[in-house]
């Protein structure tokens, strides 16, 4: 799956659009709730040696967050890796250079989802002095 057809996937499946919010990265964009307004997804191009492959060319990735007990698990396979400039226990990065099977990125995405697919908390009344 590449980020043409991933930002189609996700626009149909989740009925968001992506939203590029940052003039200094232009190719970096995320995807978020409707709702809560919590991210669930952000796209960007990045260069491979940030990741720690071999090279300075970029690729595109995808940043997702998982679950923190699965983190190590989901980082052993080929193509996923600790979060690019994120929190490195609760989001992946994933290769967008057909490493990882597209049905795999689904279920990561959807998984990605559901964790950040909360209501905000309400905000707590300061205790009374009494």
């Amino acid at each position: 799956m590449d980020r043409k057809q991933l930002i189609e996937y996700i626009a149909g499946e989740y009925d968001t659009d992506i939203e590029y919010l940052w003039e200094s990265t232009p190719d970096c964009g995320i995807f978020r709730h409707k709702g809560n307004r919590k991210w669930f997804a952000l796209i960007m191009n990045i260069r491979r040696d940030r990741l720690g492959l071999e090279g300075e060319d970029k690729v595109d990735v995808l940043n997702l967050k998982c679950h923190p007990l699965m983190h190590g698990s989901l980082c052993s396979e080929e193509g996923i890796f600790p979060a690019y400039h994120m929190n490195k226990q609760q989001w992946i990065s994933v290769l967008l250079d057909g490493t990882v099977d597209s049905a795999r990125i689904k279920a990561m995405l959807q998984m990605s989802f559901e964790l950040t697919d909360n209501p905000p908390r309400p905000k707590r009344k300061p205790k009374s002095k009494q």
